[in-house]
């Protein structure tokens, strides 16, 4: 006999139409992924659908379980603590590691790593020159 026959049916609707959201935001951070055609334009759509996937997919696995078990699950929320706090470290280290290379290789799509020229003319200022 399957466990979510004896779950009411408002928490199993609840369940699907989370877990349902979670796919859709992944689909579409995949497909973003497939989509842009530069690096630093791949980067942000992955992290932010599968970032906000993983989290629906969390939130309709506490659901499911606290449900079922009749009692709160919630070891979930270190899950999401982790994805929270890692995806967007990932995300800066990748992209400045592929800004170093693009800069050391001399690539014109990025930008160069002198001042603009009005912070020349602040610092003149300060110096007094």
């Amino acid at each position: 006999m399957n466990a979510a026959a004896n779950m009411p049916g408002w928490a199993l609707f609840l369940t699907a139409v989370l877990l349902l959201l979670s796919a859709s935001l992944t689909l579409i951070g995949t497909i973003g992924l497939l989509r842009l055609q530069t690096f630093y334009e791949r980067t942000h759509a992955p992290t932010l659908g599968t970032t906000l996937g993983i989290g629906f997919m969390l939130f309709a696995s506490m659901l499911y379980f606290s449900v079922l078990q009749s009692r709160p699950v919630l070891h979930e929320l270190l899950i999401a603590v982790f994805m929270t706090v890692t995806t967007p470290i990932t995300l800066v280290l990748l992209v400045r590691a592929a800004l170093y290379r693009d800069r050391h290789a001399g690539s014109s799509e990025v930008p160069q790593t002198t001042p603009p020229k009005s912070s020349l003319l602040e610092q003149e200022d300060i110096d007094g020159n």
